[in-house]
């Protein structure tokens, strides 16, 4: 599991970087958010670059508008907790320096009890 925990995570990475459509962008301080968009219309992902480096919290959603993943730079290094969602579980990769620190697989329901 933790293999495919990786794989997603370096398909995500590759996403953020890797775009064919350009993104809508909107100077907020010193950073520019990006916000990349579906055929449909719908928000694909949007996070912030700084100095053209990915910088701060990224979000992902898939074409009906449901969050698929969180992520987390700093000066375009992975770093903190990024999740990833999927209909019962949610797992959470921990990056420091763009190393996987550790990986766990949440489930949905136990979560929303803790709340």
């Amino acid at each position: 599991m933790k293999k495919c925990v990786i794989l997603v995570a370096i398909l995500f990475s590759g996403i953020l970087v890797a775009q064919e459509v350009n993104p809508e962008l909107e100077a907020v301080g010193n950073k520019v958010k990006a916000t990349y968009y579906y055929d449909n219309g719908r928000v694909q992902q949007e996070g912030y670059f700084v100095d053209g480096k990915l910088d701060g919290v990224w979000v992902a959603y898939d074409e009906k508008g449901n969050k698929t993943a969180v992520a987390e730079y700093t000066n375009g290094v992975k770093t903190g907790k990024w999740m990833y969602f999927n209909d019962k579980t949610i797992n959470q990769v921990a990056y420091a320096d763009n190393k996987v620190e550790s990986v766990k697989n949440l489930q949905k329901d136990a979560l929303a009890d803790r709340n």
